[in-house]
């Protein structure tokens, strides 16, 4: 089944700015918490990323939904705003999550695909993000939480993020099917290569971790059924270096934020020790002309987009759509 696109880029912009709107007229901002669960938890990881290491002043922290409900951090509250995301809407840990933020005091914005669903009841601000065939690449989950987060630091701390990663999340319907095109070779001989592979590890650090954890997770795990993990590269020499051999195959990103060594590092043992090895390099994404200072959040969306175009030839050479469960919305869990 097709799904199509079901909110128009300027209502989209509304909403963005709406959204940006109130939090701007928080009398005092303290804390920025990221929850959801699954891939739209790996979303919130690069953003928390760009918070942490650009703001002067505000607390951070990324949570799985459930977990963020169970902690009840008494740090929620009226000083706090909280930013959710469920495709659906009707994630029942997020829409909690929402509901337990809301009800503590705190500001609640919520990115889904369906503007009447639970998640966009619950949250006082709704982003409702584009999906499916004739999407724009600017106006996805991703992009538009970016744009928000940059805004939020804007107004807060003073600073000048936000024009830069419009500038970036703008560029990016010309720049994807460029990339598409650049690696569809590449990844149909990867899929091929690696169809009944039982197990694939995947790897990165800072603002690539939440698409490598998404990559292992959804799109391997869930997927394809495929066992996966997503190794942190700061922790790899910290035990996971001691699964590595010839034959056990890795993805492993090259980033080019301010962690980029630190996956160097593990990149060059693992080349070193495994033959089975893929590493994608965002310096090979064509983002020079992006502002310096985002050039290396940017890349994070580029990675999302490369990691489908591999898993789509994956599945296509496994003959296991993408599409397939076992048990996800089969059955009650």
């Amino acid at each position: 089944m097709t799904v199509t696109v079901s909110t128009e880029s300027s209502v989209i912009d509304q909403q963005l700015a709406e959204a940006r709107a109130a939090i701007a007229a928080l009398p005092t901002l303290e804390r920025v918490f990221f929850t959801a669960c699954g891939g739209s938890y790996a979303v919130m990881m690069p953003n928390e990323y760009f918070v942490s290491s650009r703001s002067t002043s505000l607390e951070t922290a990324a949570f799985n939904a459930a977990e963020f409900t169970a902690r009840a951090s008494r740090r929620v509250n009226s000083q706090s705003v909280v930013i959710l995301c469920s495709h659906s809407g009707t994630t029942p840990e997020t829409v909690e999550a929402a509901r337990h933020a809301r009800a503590a005091g705190a500001l609640t914005v919520a990115f889904t695909h369906e503007l009447g669903s639970p998640l966009a009841e619950a949250a006082e601000y709704v982003i409702a993000y584009q999906h499916g065939e004739g999407k724009s690449e600017a106006y996805v989950a991703p992009s538009l939480m970016l744009r928000l987060v940059a805004g939020l630091l804007d107004d807060h701390e003073g600073s000048t993020h936000g024009a830069a990663v419009d500038a970036a999340v703008a560029s990016l319907p010309s720049v994807v099917p460029a990339v598409k095109a650049k690696y569809a070779d590449a990844a149909d001989a990867w899929g091929f290569s690696y169809r009944r592979e039982e197990l694939i590890y995947t790897m990165a650090s800072g603002s690539n971790y939440g698409p490598a954890y998404s990559f292992a997770i959804c799109l391997l795990q869930e997927m394809q059924w495929v066992h996966s993990a997503a190794i942190h590269a700061g922790e790899y020499f910290h035990g996971p270096f001691e699964i590595t051999d010839v034959d056990v195959p890795f993805i492993a990103l090259l980033g080019l934020d301010e962690t980029r060594a630190i996956e160097e590092r593990a990149v060059k043992f693992l080349t070193a020790h495994s033959e089975r090895t893929l590493v994608i390099d965002a310096k090979d994404f064509g983002l020079d002309h992006l502002d310096e200072s985002v050039r290396g959040i940017a890349a994070h969306l580029i990675f999302g987009v490369v990691l489908r175009t591999f898993a789509d030839a994956l599945a296509d050479h496994r003959g296991h759509p993408l599409s397939v469960r076992r048990y996800m919305w089969r059955m009650d869990y």
